[in-house]
């Protein structure tokens, strides 16, 4: 799986997603903006691995994935600041402390997603049988980013959503692309299938 859905914008071939140095206001980088061919192959993916992935396995064995999501944003902590360093000019320390904040956040959804999906008994007012509160997926969600804490914003959203079963279709911020293909490339190496997680290079439209 490729780690970014990418294609130049066919109406105007220009990309809106782009790294600009905001020190210089250099384009560093440049990555093509997503066509509607493209768009609906990442909802086709994401949807399949809603009906397939997402219902063969437990709590635990996609708790186990989003465990090693953790571990590549502490292992690539450096690599993974510097790419936000680059594209919205947050300090070094602050870009690595954004990427240490995120592995802890990943890392409290994979040990707790047991406990906090477990069904919730109801006591009954009267009567007899039984009542209970169950947590379950909703499907495909797309989450929406902005360029501030790109993978901050990520973690808080794709972490809890993938332990219970939900797949991501994921549009970060025009800003954001180096660090958006990096947090792919991340869920790809931690053994998501195709699907689960996907980032799209789309335009608001």
């Amino acid at each position: 799986m490729k780690p970014a859905i990418i294609c130049r914008d066919k109406e105007n071939n220009v990309s809106l997603y782009a790294v600009t140095d905001p020190a210089t206001g250099e384009v560093v980088q440049q990555f093509p903006t997503a066509t509607d061919a493209e768009i609906e192959a990442a909802i086709a993916a994401a949807a399949a691995a809603s009906k397939g992935w997402a219902r063969r396995t437990t709590v635990a064995e996609r708790a186990a994935l989003v465990r090693r999501v953790a571990e590549l944003h502490t292992e690539r902590k450096d690599e993974l600041g510097a790419i936000i360093v680059r594209e919205m000019g947050k300090p070094l320390e602050d870009a690595v402390g954004e990427v240490e904040f995120s592995a802890a956040i990943y890392e409290y959804y994979a040990d707790n997603a047991e406990k906090l999906l477990a069904d919730e008994p109801i006591e009954l007012l009267d009567g007899d049988g039984s009542a209970l509160i169950r947590r379950s997926p909703y499907g495909v969600l797309l989450g929406i980013m902005p360029w501030n804490f790109p993978y901050y914003q990520v973690a808080r959203f794709a972490g809890p959503n993938l332990c219970i079963g939900n797949t991501i279709i994921l549009k970060h911020a025009p800003q954001c692309p180096e660090s958006a293909a990096a947090i792919m490339q991340i869920f790809v190496d931690a053994g998501f299938p195709p699907g689960a997680y996907v980032n799209v290079y789309a335009t608001n439209e």
